[in-house]
């Protein structure tokens, strides 16, 4: 019996129908838990400790990423600030190594790494525009499944791009079996409608473009033909050729691709031309692949108006006078017709790659020196990434006033990167120390100008005068640096120089050997000279904004795993226990009210630390106003204080934490 088959394509692993929670806060450390576990759903405080600079939307939070994410999206605050505004997501992410998970056996090990990506990925929707795009860097060892991961939470549909980057320079001799020279960044779109930003164009680009003939606009050669003659009969004609008065078709299958007004025009710059049936239908069915009867008919071809004498010496005429019209005749005359397709015609950048050398975007040693210049004579990051690397991401994710994110900020190369491009940002560090010691020190000196490494400046090398044409500074460099290596090694005594006959006749062998050195110095200077450079640098930050630092407040509750009952924690008290139970019922807070401690809507929020009681519950009704219900949050509820609060004010609530400020069934 044939049968239908069912399930879907995905990846699974041992606790993927669980959730971890940190089993000691500031460390890489999980235990398993429910994913209903009040742990897991507690929206905690992010509280503000410092402000750098001017006041920003730029942030810092020390914390859990997990815990961050969530009190982003989902405290009124925070959300109305943040949600819905990232416009780039690029995350480094501890790599899966022992170093990280040091307590968990390698398939554990895996499950963990995967179960904290899975749900960092889910915190993270909230905060995504429409049109956000996510990056994440990865080596070789969970790369593979996070691919599969990433098409389950985002959709195959939405996967952009594998980028490849070089991170090394030269490959490690003491690699075992295959040196590693790249990581990857997968790249994902949040949802149809991304689009990346188009990087600069390269010297070597610009450089296949000339002016041969004097035109004042560089322009390349071209093809004058497209396939597809089929469904484009009437762009296959002849073209009579201005010097030697042949017929010229598009070859076979192809079409010009010009229109044949615009095409008259051109070739009217090297003769008179004029529009004429030539009867050639056999010879255009041919070039379209099709009988003679199918054939588009009346098709005139464009011939030239004057005899083939004539319009040779014009055309000769015009080849010598250059700046020759769009579409040319090649080989002086001799050859076939191309097209000139203009530089300035070429849009001004570039489409983006997936290989990313490290001449471009630097490498692994250049990131540490750039840390190491920062921070000198400390060592705190293996793997660091350039501050290049993070400006190619930006550039073509983001544009200036964006919202950039890293959740696992490290030294805080992401946020530096994006402050000096002049995107907003925010960066979260698990690490206390990580951040006080390297983050926040580190975007302090992007604010006030110090960071001088990176980014901050500009490099280019340029010619010191003239270069050969066609030559791009880097071609004169790599001249350069091979020549002096030649240089070093070869011996000129040896090399047979050849020079004229009339120079050489009268002369000993000592003096020719002498004007043979001679000779091979100067065009060795010469050369040089020719191609000489010069580096220029350009400052593009000078410091200026400003960022402020939070940290991700204490666990309200306190869950005993052997009977499943939650309670709450010692720091719930006070202002503390109010805000934390205002973000986790999503009201906007109200400190300056004597009663309510938040509002939604029409809705009051009254946090009670302690019990509450008919008394309390006649004086939170005495405070609302018209049409406004309460609800009120109490660690203890007293017997006829919900039945007076129905009397008095209908469709209010009392709410006994911690067990009902969770989802049903949660709390014990």
């Amino acid at each position: 019996m044939k049968r239908k088959p069912r399930g879907r394509l995905e990846l699974t692993w041992m606790g993927k129908d669980s959730a971890l929670i940190p089993s000691e806060n500031g460390k890489y450390d999980y235990a398993w838990v429910d994913p209903d576990d009040v742990r897991v759903r507690e929206i905690k405080t992010l509280e503000i400790t410092d402000q750098v600079g001017k006041e920003s939307d730029n942030l810092v939070i020390i914390g859990d990423s997990g815990d961050a994410l969530r009190s982003l999206s989902t405290v009124p605050e925070w959300e109305a600030k943040y949600g819905g505004q990232v416009k780039l997501v690029y995350i480094d992410p501890p790599f899966n190594t022992e170093q990280t998970f040091e307590h968990y056996a390698d398939q554990l090990e895996h499950s963990v790494w995967l179960t904290m990506m899975r749900d960092r990925l889910r915190d993270l929707r909230p905060l995504l525009a429409a049109d956000a795009s996510v990056w994440v860097h990865l080596d070789d060892v969970e790369n593979h499944r996070m691919r599969v991961l990433m098409d389950e939470e985002f959709g195959a549909e939405n996967f952009i791009a594998e980028v490849h980057w070089q991170k090394t320079y030269s490959p490690r001799n003491d690699a075992k079996g295959l040196s590693n020279a790249v990581d990857v960044i997968l790249v994902y779109q949040n949802g149809p409608g991304w689009a990346p930003n188009g990087l600069p164009r390269t010297a070597a680009q610009d450089a296949r473009y000339s002016s041969p003939d004097g035109d004042p606009e560089p322009w390349m050669s071209s093809d004058v033909s497209a396939p597809g003659a089929r469904t484009h009969q009437g762009m296959v004609y002849a073209i009579q050729h201005p010097f030697t008065g042949e017929l010229l078709y598009p070859a076979s299958g192809r079409h010009w691709t010009w229109g044949q007004e615009d095409v008259l025009a051109a070739m009217q710059g090297w003769a008179p031309y004029e529009l004429r049936n030539i009867n050639d239908a056999a010879e255009r069915a041919k070039r379209c692949g099709m009988a003679v009867g199918d054939v588009r008919p009346n098709v005139p071809a464009i011939m030239l108006a004057v005899g083939v004498d004539e319009a040779r010496k014009s055309a000769e005429r015009r080849m010598k006078e250059g700046n020759w019209p769009a579409w040319y005749i090649t080989k002086r005359g001799e050859g076939g017709l191309r097209r000139k397709s203009w530089l300035s015609e070429i849009r001004s950048t570039r489409t983006p790659d997936n290989l990313w050398l490290w001449e471009e975007v630097g490498h692994t040693d250049g990131a540490k020196k750039e840390i190491q210049a920062l921070f000198p004579g400390q060592t705190a990051f293996s793997t660091p990434k350039p501050e290049r690397l993070l400006e190619r991401v930006i550039q073509i994710g983001s544009n200036t006033g964006d919202l950039v994110l890293d959740f696992f900020g490290g030294s805080g190369t992401t946020a530096a990167v994006a402050h000096k491009m002049r995107r907003r940002w925010i960066t979260v560090e698990l690490l206390d120390g990580t951040a006080q010691t390297f983050t926040i020190p580190r975007l302090r000196k992007v604010v006030d100008g110090t960071d001088t490494g990176g980014v901050s400046t500009k490099t280019a090398r340029i010619a010191a005068d003239m270069l050969p044409e066609g030559m791009t500074p880097k071609d004169a460099t790599d001249f350069g640096t091979a020549l002096n290596r030649t240089v070093k090694v070869v011996d000129f005594d040896e090399l047979d120089v050849k020079l004229p006959r009339t120079l050489t006749k009268d002369l000993d062998e000592e003096s020719l050997a002498r004007i043979k050195a001679a000779t091979v110095k100067a065009t060795l200077k010469a050369l040089k000279e020719a191609t000489k450079t010069r580096k220029v640098k350009t400052t593009t930050w000078e410091g200026g904004g400003g960022f402020t630092v939070a940290k991700v407040g204490p666990s309200m509750y306190e869950v005993d795993d052997d009977i499943g009952a939650v309670f709450l924690s010692p720091e719930a008290t006070n202002g503390a226990w109010s805000k934390a139970v205002a973000g986790q019922l999503e009201y906007t807070l109200t400190p300056d009210h004597a009663v309510f401690a938040g509002v939604k809507g029409r809705n009051r929020l009254a946090v009670i630390d302690g019990v509450v009681d008919v008394d309390v519950v006649r004086t939170v009704v005495e405070n609302l106003e018209a049409n406004e219900r309460a609800v009120i949050v109490g660690k203890a509820v007293l017997p006829g204080a919900a039945e007076l609060l129905a009397e008095l004010s209908k469709g209010s609530r009392i709410k006994h934490a911690p067990h009902d400020l969770f989802q049903k069934g949660t709390v014990k």
